[in-house]
C-alpha cells in the first residue's frame, strides 16, 4: 500500500492551493472595490507559504491587486523562490 505523501498527491495539493490563492486575490480585490469585509493580508501570505505562491502572484497581477504594496511585490515572489530552493535542496540531498 502506498503512503499518503506521493508525487501525485503533492501535485494535486499544489494545484488546489494555487487555485485557492488565485481566487483569494480575486475575491479580495472585488471586496476592496465594494468596500466590504476583506481577506486579511496574513491569510494571503499564509496561502503563499503553504505552496500557493504561483496562484497568489498570478492573481495579484491579473486582478491588479496589492501590486503597489512592497511587501507583496517583493515578499510573495521571495517566499516562492525560497520554497523552490528548499525543494531542490531537499530533493538532491
Amino acid at each position: 500500500m502506498e503512503g499518503i505523501i506521493t508525487t501525485k498527491n503533492i501535485i494535486i495539493y499544489l494545484i488546489f492551493i494555487n487555485i485557492i490563492g488565485f481566487l483569494a486575490m480575486g475575491i479580495d480585490k472585488r471586496k476592496a472595490e465594494k468596500g466590504a469585509w476583506r481577506i486579511p493580508e496574513k491569510t494571503l501570505f499564509l496561502l503563499t507559504i503553504l505552496g500557493g505562491g504561483i496562484g497568489t502572484i498570478a492573481g495579484m497581477y491579473i486582478f491588479r491587486h496589492k501590486t503597489k504594496k512592497l511587501e507583496f511585490t517583493i515578499g510573495m515572489p521571495a517566499i516562492l523562490i525560497l520554497e523552490i530552493i528548499a525543494v531542490i535542496y531537499f530533493k538532491f540531498i
